[in-house]
């Protein structure tokens, strides 16, 4: 049987990961707060910034940068998006 969460994205109850997708105080939030659609819409939003602003993953300003994204995307905050976007209808 799947555990649930109460999902801050999708505000509402949903699958919840299996377990910690990140180390640290912020990896155990996002593994309470975050279900697995949502994480995904995360890995989808994330490799569109490393590709946009041609990000590594390696280098540490990167690094800070995403972590930071990441928690404004999963939790309300209101995530870059490179100029220029146009979402998907």
């Amino acid at each position: 049987m799947s555990r649930t969460v109460q999902c801050a994205l999708l505000k509402r109850e949903a699958e919840g990961l299996d377990r910690p997708p990140y180390p640290g105080p912020l990896g155990q939030r996002i593994f309470n707060e975050v279900s697995k659609e949502a994480w995904s819409r995360w890995v989808k939003h994330q490799v569109m910034l490393l590709n946009e602003y041609r990000l590594s993953p390696v280098d540490p300003k990167a690094r800070a940068f995403l972590e930071g994204e990441m928690e404004k995307f999963l939790f309300g905050g209101d995530a870059a998006k490179p100029e220029g976007y146009v979402a998907p209808k």
